[in-house]
């Protein structure tokens, strides 16, 4: 059984101010000495890196569409274990999910599969009455979503918040929090989101701490606290990661960091060591080796666009890169990883190894997806089936190679990325934790080496 209490931090659209207040409430709460457990609805790999500064802890994601809705309340009880509370933050407006899919992977749904309480965080900044009709026609949408509390976000003056609790106060829900309307905390965006912490550092630091402040004044954290803990035990076990490997020698598995590869979902490292490999990290900007022996090599996401002229100028690891590749090494390369190892990027070089050139663009490419592996690799057999998700302002051309990674089945039907040699590379995000055997695989053909 599962009692860790918990809290979902929602909200009626995007942009209502969820990760100010997601974010504050772990930092608040953690300044009182609380262990408190962070996760983020949905596939973005962003705000979780804030949460894991808030913390202390990894930012952990809970997506029904890529892990299934079976697996949240295991993966949230795997990342949850022996914390004092878990904040969840949501994604987008409350209902919302995967495009045409009802429910699936949107916040209500993963709400209801932990049996938590929500805490609806609402833009007041241009209404008064009317908030009790909106936060009235959230609340009793669907009955078995617990709506148990109101944070007002934007509030303009005394007088405001006046109007708004005494509406409020016919909706029957109480006003856990009020956040005045300030200039914003500092967390800069760029095209596919906020930066993320690695390339902020101190500046990070700082919003987190702002944002805890705002929160901790204007928020009632008692009762929040006391709300989070009416969440029932669910009768989950974790997730665990455990396998058994083969005997023999750890294979080193090189795993891309630093600021210019920051998304990775923690349950990656922790199937990979699971299935006896040695995780390494290394920093593609600033380190001119690959980890000693190391036998394979993942390159997951990031903005290496955003970094071509210094990615380019380590020529050395570029080479080192190459050379692994070639040898027929695995190598498993997720969108910034699949830019990384192409001929150029933006004019600049890179690795070489694909036979294709990537530059930015003005379409964003964003959405779920379901794929089928069209050939053997060491990520995956033929025939493999997966849910991923892509999320992209770059183009890569060609798109596939000779022998693609992927075929694609929506929302439309295509192929893409490369299978070569040892080398899976992809646009395609995907959640290990769905499929363990990826894992396994890749350290199976790393031991083979």
């Amino acid at each position: 059984m599962v009692s860790v209490p918990r809290l979902v931090i929602a909200a009626p659209a995007s942009n209502s101010g969820k990760t100010t207040v997601a974010t504050g409430l772990m930092a608040a709460f953690a300044a009182r000495g609380l262990a408190v457990s962070p996760h983020k609805v949905g596939p973005d790999y962003i705000d979780p890196g804030y949460h894991s500064l808030a913390t202390g802890r990894p930012g952990r994601n809970l997506d029904a569409y890529m892990c299934g809705p079976e697996l949240i309340a295991p993966l949230f009880a795997h990342g949850s274990a022996g914390c004092d509370l878990a904040v969840v933050e949501g994604v987008m407006g409350l209902y919302d999910g995967a495009s045409g899919q009802g429910e699936l992977a949107s916040t209500a749904q993963v709400a209801k599969l932990l049996k938590a309480p929500v805490v609806l965080v609402v833009d007041a900044s241009s209404q008064s009455r009317s908030v009790a009709a909106l936060v009235h026609g959230f609340a009793s949408w669907d009955p078995e979503v617990r709506i148990g509390g109101v944070i007002l976000n934007k509030v303009a003056s005394d007088r405001h918040e006046a109007l708004l609790r005494d509406a409020l106060d016919e909706s029957g829900l109480p006003v856990l929090g009020v956040i005045r309307r300030a200039p914003q905390v500092a967390t800069p965006s760029r095209h596919l989101g906020l930066v993320p912490v690695a390339e902020r550092q101190g500046d990070a630091v700082d919003a987190v701490r702002a944002m805890g402040e705002r929160v901790r004044a204007g928020c009632d954290l008692d009762a929040l606290l006391a709300l989070a803990r009416t969440a029932p035990a669910l009768p989950d076990e974790p997730w665990e990661p455990a396998y058994a490997p083969a005997d023999g020698p750890r294979p080193v598995v090189a795993v891309a960091g630093g600021a210019a590869f920051t998304f990775a979902y923690a349950e990656h490292a922790e199937l990979l060591t699971a299935a006896g490999a040695e995780v390494v990290v290394f920093d593609p900007l600033r380190d001119e080796k690959l980890p000693a022996e190391t036998a394979g090599l993942v390159i997951g996401g990031g903005f290496p666009e955003v970094y071509a002229p210094e990615l380019s100028a380590n020529e050395p690891l570029r080479r080192a890169v190459t050379e692994l590749a070639l040898s027929g090494a695995p190598v498993a390369a997720e969108c910034a990883g699949l830019l990384y190892l192409a001929r150029e990027l933006d004019g600049k070089p890179m690795c070489g190894v694909l036979d294709a050139e990537a530059r930015m663009s003005e379409r964003l490419t964003l959405g779920y997806r379901q794929a089928v592996a069209v050939s053997d690799s060491p990520l995956a057999a033929a025939g493999t089936r997966l849910r991923g998700h892509e999320f992209h302002r770059t183009v890569l051309e060609p798109g596939a190679g000779p022998v693609p990674a992927w075929g694609m089945h929506q929302p439309e039907r295509r192929v893409e990325g490369y299978v070569q040699r040892g080398v899976h590379a992809s646009y395609l995000h995907t959640h290990w934790a769905a499929s363990p055997e990826v894992a396994r695989r890749f350290v199976e053909h790393c031991r083979a080496r």
